[in-house]
C-alpha cells in the first residue's frame, strides 16, 4: 500500500527562523506540504516487504546503469554473511523464479566486504551483457541457494522512441522522508511503464564513510520496486557527503571508474546524460572528458548533464562547475543541467554567458529525495521567469522527438512545476 501524505507545517521543512520568509515564498510559488507521518511511512515499508539483511539471503538489490544501458546492466546486491556461490539468472521472458528455466546466468564477478570497521555486510556485482534493447529483462538473484523473487527492468532503447526517466538527489539524513519519496517513485513507476530509470544527483547518506547509513539507504531503495517486481535502474552521481569515500564505489560498482565517477549514459540514440563529479578536480581530465563527449555528440537532439554541487544555486554559492563546465555547456549547446545539493526546488530561466538568454541552458533540481528542505533565495536574477520552492520532490522527464518536458512532482503526487522546450537547431 502506498503511504498517504498529509498536509504539514512549514517548520517541518525549514528552520524556524526562516518560517516567515518561506510563508511569503509559498504565496508566490504554491503550497508547501509536509512529509508523510512516521506511522504512514512504516505502513508503506511493511507493505513493500523491505527487510534488514539476514544470512545468505540476497537483499538491497540495485540495477546500475552507466555507459551502455541498452545492452548492459550491473546487478548489485548484499548479503549479511560471506557467501560462496552468487549468480543472477535472467531471461527475456518471465520464469517465476524457476532457475532451471532461465535462458542465461551470470556469476558475480566481484564479491567482497563493504569497507566498515563495525558493520559486517558483503557486496556482489554481476554484469549482464548482450541484453536486448528496449525490452524487459527478468531476473532472479541466488546466493548459496537463497533465492529472491523474480524482478525485471526495461533496457534503454536503441532507436529514436519516446520514453521517460526520473531525476532527483539528496536522499540523505531524513530516513522517513527518503522512504516517502521512494514510495512515491514506486507509484510513478507502477503507473507509468514508460519510465526507464532514476538519474541520481548524489548525497545518498549524511556520512559516506558510515556503512550503517549506506545499509539503511540500500534497504530503503527496495521500496522503489513495484508490487509486480519492476525495478528502477540508477544512474548515480557522487555527492559531497560521499566525497572521496570508497563506499560509494562499493555500493554502485565504481561507475565511471573507481574514484573518477564521470561517464556518459545514452538513454537513447537521441538523448544522453553526462554524469560529472564535483568532488574531484573539475578541470584537467574531467573537463577534457566533458568537452570531448560534447564535441563527439553535437548532433544528438537532447543533451543533459547531471552533477551534485550547482553552478546556479538556489541557496549556496556557485560551485567549481560554473568556472570549468558552464562555458562548455554554452559552447556545445547543452539543454539542461540537473543539479542537487541545495535542498530546495529550483528551475532557472535559460542562461548563456552568465546572462539571461532565450537559447541558454536551464538549470533544474537542487535535491529533494527526502532530505529536509531549505529556504531558496528567490531574488537571484536567474530565477526571474523560473521557479523555486521547498518540498520533497522528484523530477519526471518526458522525452519525445518534438519536446523535452520536466515535471516537478511532490511527495503527495501533485505537480509543482512543468517546463518544456522544443529541440534546438543543431
Amino acid at each position: 500500500m502506498e503511504a498517504a501524505v498529509q498536509q504539514g507545517t512549514l517548520k517541518r521543512f525549514v528552520p524556524h527562523a526562516a518560517a516567515v520568509t518561506v510563508l511569503a515564498l509559498a504565496a508566490m510559488v504554491g503550497v508547501i506540504t509536509g512529509p508523510a507521518s512516521r506511522a504512514e511511512v512504516s505502513e508503506g515499508v511493511a507493505g513493500a516487504g523491505a527487510a534488514e539483511p539476514k544470512g545468505a539471503k540476497p537483499c538491497q538489490w540495485r540495477v546500475v546503469w552507466t555507459t551502455k544501458p541498452a545492452t548492459e546492466a550491473m546487478i548489485c546486491w548484499s548479503t549479511a554473511q560471506e557467501t560462496t556461490t552468487n549468480k543472477v539468472y535472467f531471461d527475456t521472458q518471465p520464469r517465476s523464479g524457476d532457475l532451471a528455466k532461465y535462458a542465461q546466468q551470470q556469476a558475480a564477478t566481484t564479491n567482497g566486504r563493504y569497507s566498515s570497521r563495525r558493520h559486517s555486510l558483503y557486496f556482489h556485482y554481476a554484469p549482464l551483457t548482450g541484453l536486448t534493447p528496449d525490452s524487459l529483462c527478468y531476473f532472479t538473484i541466488c546466493s548459496d541457494k537463497e533465492v529472491t523473487r523474480e524482478f525485471h527492468f526495461r533496457t534503454a532503447p536503441d532507436k529514436d522512441v519516446d520514453f521517460k526517466f526520473l531525476y532527483g538527489g539528496d536522499s540523505r539524513s531524513d530516513r522517513d522522508g527518503r522512504r516517502t519519496m521512494n514510495i512515491r517513485m514506486r507509484t510513478l513507476l507502477a503507473q507509468d511503464p514508460a519510465i526507464l530509470c532514476l538519474v541520481h544527483g548524489g548525497d545518498y547518506v549524511y556520512d559516506g564513510d558510515d556503512m550503517e547509513l549506506w545499509s539503511e539507504w540500500m534497504t530503503d531503495h527496495e521500496l522503489t520496486v513495484t508490487a509486480a517486481g519492476r525495478m528502477l535502474p540508477v544512474v548515480p552521481a557522487r555527492g559531497n557527503h560521499e566525497a572521496g569515500d570508497i563506499q560509494f564505489d562499493e555500493v554502485f560498482a565504481s561507475p565511471g571508474g573507481t574514484g573518477l565517477n564521470y561517464f556518459l549514459t545514452p538513454l537513447s540514440p537521441q538523448l544522453f546524460v553526462i554524469s560529472l563529479n564535483t568532488e574531484i578536480s573539475a578541470a584537467g581530465d574531467q573537463a577534457k572528458f566533458l568537452q570531448s563527449r560534447l564535441k563527439e555528440n553535437t548532433a544528438v537532439r537532447w543533451q543533459l548533464a547531471n552533477y551534485h554541487r550547482p553552478a546556479y544555486p538556489a541557496v549556496k554559492e556557485p560551485s567549481v562547475a560554473k568556472q570549468h563546465w558552464v562555458p562548455l555547456f554554452d559552447q556545445y549547446n547543452l539543454d539542461v543541467a540537473f543539479e542537487s545539493d541545495g535542498h530546495t526546488i529550483k528551475r532557472t530561466r535559460p542562461v548563456r554567458g552568465d546572462k539571461p538568454s532565450d537559447d541558454g541552458v536551464v538549470y533544474i533540481g537542487e535535491g529533494g529525495l527526502g532530505v529536509k528542505q531549505r529556504t531558496p533565495d528567490a531574488d537571484r536574477w536567474y530565477f526571474e521567469g523560473g521557479k523555486v520552492g521547498a518540498s520533497s520532490h522528484v523530477q519526471k522527464v518526458t522525452v519525445t522527438s518534438t519536446q523535452l518536458k520536466v515535471e516537478t512532482i511532490l511527495h503527495d503526487g501533485s505537480v509543482f512545476d512543468t517546463w518544456q522546450k522544443p529541440p534546438r537547431k543543431r
